[in-house]
């Protein structure tokens, strides 16, 4: 009621200026008249302008807010105040009771500041809007610690879909609101009331009026931009990220370089498939999942071949979302180093030659000590995020990266599909590295990740069957199927008999308008699953492997023991081996949700021991003086 009241008093004020300022209607008839217009008229755009924000920036209706707060009520009338003015301003203009008149204006170089100072804030303040719904609707709901570590890595990479997206939305946006409103500020014309004698006429708007009035649209512009930016983005958070200290890792860190470590004197090969956005949300319902269909049924399949983790008691579960965890590079960082990629700090960055965590100890790094061949393969550039330094200076890796096939002839130097050559090639070229690595007599360690299922709506292969509305849920379906006819194939293979398969999704989808309907209280986790591990760890007991609370960083001892490696304390980095008993960190500091708060608060925390440990180094090569053979 008060929403509605508050609507018409500000519609009663519009029309009331209109009839006594503006001297609209001469009839007293004609005026009651032009009140009840002005007052429908501002209240029926506002609605609509109030809903269309809602709409964009709130993923709801304002019709379906339920209760209605005074702060939405009083923020109404505001709206329906401003809009009503620029009717009754618009509708005098073409009545032709107003007119512009050139008007010279004192303090002219003072002006010009300011109006150059009130389009620049415009224009900050409408790409922070822009940009932020940009991101929120293209990446989801993006952490801070990886939007900060986005902007310190290199962006080489990006789909061109992606950032065809960021031209035609935000940038455009942006440019067309500034262009507007500079036209508006730097007008040298006031506003004047029609009279009888034009040279008469009276000035109601003035040209250093308009420059207040854009200095204060302006303020509100960027004021309001930024509180948009920090709702949305946490930024908050940084401020742990960057003051508030936390000695949690140093205190829990297990130095790789100081556990020992028994390798079988057969060494497995390792293939670590990630799969792009690969949860188990997309499972039915009595599989743990959320969907009334089984998107991935060939994956679900599969995994009764194998040992999966689950954090419930019964069904398909995974590791929970932590900070620094929540996107492709970090993790890829943490399933290798067991860390959290956080945020670089006393000017440290990632992605510069030989500067990608130096510090560190990696499992590409352990496994080259131990005469490993090592390939990775996707089909992104690798420069993406860095992740060709991270991978060269930790393990030394083949690169068959979509600038890597392009020098071997496999495509052409001109292709480019989604993010530069697609899953369907992928597999292809995969089969082909798989087959010269198996004829090596070395033992090797692959690693891939599929592309497809990223976000927005996921990349259609020409073979995509196509028979739900959904695309998104079309593509899930093909890519699981194709990955579970690749594993097959490396199942066929002479290889395969001393082989591990890794196969797990590496974040939680981004993809925002597939998930808005769906229920918050539902804990999305994302497929894990391990294929022909080490003899003595197949009949791993069942109650082991159900309600674990672990995050990425537990994968990297756990692979390592699925290779049949023992692990002194079953400990590596901030990873726990989910092999063994031994309670992961979450575990240790909280049963369930509670232990997952203490850790993402932990992570999100300034780290010294990170910053000038791993962080900074020589990339020392990974001795080996630890590490025995059985």
């Amino acid at each position: 009621m008060l929403f509605i009241s508050l609507g018409i008093v500000a519609g009663l004020v519009i029309g009331l200026l209109d009839v006594l300022v503006f001297k609209r209607g001469k009839k007293p008839i004609n005026k009651i008249f032009a009140v009840i217009g002005d007052v429908l008229a501002s209240n029926i755009v506002s609605v609509y302008v109030m809903d269309l924000i809602h709409r964009v920036f709130m993923d709801c209706s304002v019709f379906k807010l339920a209760p209605i707060t005074k702060a939405l009520s009083f923020g109404y009338m505001g709206l329906t105040a401003g809009i009503g003015f620029l009717w009754i301003l618009t509708v005098a203009l073409l009545d032709g009771r107003m007119f512009c008149k050139k008007e010279t204006v004192k303090f002219k170089k003072t002006f010009t500041f300011t109006s150059v100072l009130s389009v620049v804030l415009v224009a900050l303040g409408m790409a922070a809007f822009t940009g932020t719904n940009w991101s929120k609707e293209t990446f989801g709901d993006v952490d801070p610690d990886q939007m900060i570590v986005n902007i310190f890595s290199p962006a080489d990479g990006t789909s061109s879909e992606i950032m065809g997206t960021l031209w035609k939305g935000p940038v455009l946006q942006t440019v067309a609101v500034t262009f507007l409103f500079a036209l508006f500020v730097f007008s040298s014309r006031a506003l004047y009331m029609q009279s009888k004698v034009k040279e008469n006429g009276r000035c109601i708007f003035s040209v250093v009026l308009r420059k207040i009035i854009a200095l204060i649209l302006a303020i509100a512009f960027i004021s309001g931009g930024i509180a948009y930016g920090i709702k949305e983005f946490q930024l908050v958070t940084l401020y742990d990220m960057y003051y508030s200290e936390s000695e949690f890792i140093a205190a829990n860190f297990a130095n790789p370089r100081e556990v020992k470590m028994k390798f079988p004197k057969e060494k497995r090969n390792l293939i670590h498939i990630y799969l792009e956005s690969m949860e188990n949300t997309y499972l039915s319902k009595d599989l743990g999942g959320y969907m009334d269909e089984n998107l991935i049924k060939p994956l679900s399949d599969l995994a009764e071949e194998g040992v999966t983790f689950s954090h419930l008691k019964e069904g398909f579960g995974g590791p929970v979302a932590t900070m620094g965890c929540t996107w492709s590079v970090a993790s890829m960082v943490n399933m290798t180093t067991g860390l959290p990629m956080k945020v670089p700090t006393g000017g440290n960055d990632y992605g510069s030659p030989n500067n990608f965590l130096p510090g560190a100890v990696t499992l590409g790094d352990i496994l080259k000590a131990q005469g490993y061949e090592q390939t990775l393969m996707f089909g992104a550039t690798a420069k993406f995020g860095g992740l060709n330094y991270f991978y060269e200076s930790h393990g030394g890796f083949n690169m068959l990266d979509y600038d890597g096939v392009k020098e071997k002839g496999w495509i052409p130097k001109d292709y480019k599909v989604w993010w530069g050559y697609e899953d369907d090639k992928l597999y292809e070229f995969a089969k082909r590295e798989l087959t010269r690595l198996g004829e090596t007599g070395k033992p090797f360690h692959f690693v891939m990740e599929t592309a497809d299922t990223h976000c927005q709506d996921g990349y259609v292969s020409p073979k995509t069957p196509t028979p739900r509305d959904s695309q998104y849920a079309n593509v899930i379906a093909y890519s699981a199927d194709e990955v579970t006819k690749f594993v097959r194939w490396i199942q066929d293979q002479p290889f395969y008999e001393n082989t591990t398969i890794v196969l797990i999704g590496d974040h939680l989808s981004m993809d925002k308008k597939f998930f808005a309907d769906m229920d918050k209280s539902y804990h999305r986790t994302t497929f894990n699953l391990i294929l022909n591990p080490a003899n003595d760890l197949q009949y791993i007991p069942e109650e082991r492997r159900f309600n674990r609370w672990w995050y990425n960083g537990d994968m990297f001892p756990t692979i390592l023991a699925s290779m049949g490696v023992i692990i002194e304390g079953d400990r590596l980095g901030l990873g726990t081996n989910l092999f063994s008993g031994t309670p992961t960190i979450m575990e240790e500091n909280g049963e369930g949700r509670k232990g997952w708060d203490f850790i993402n608060e932990a992570f999100s925390c300034k780290s010294d021991m990170y910053n000038e440990t791993i962080l900074v180094g020589n990339n020392e090569p990974f001795d080996n003086k630890n590490v025995t053979i059985y």
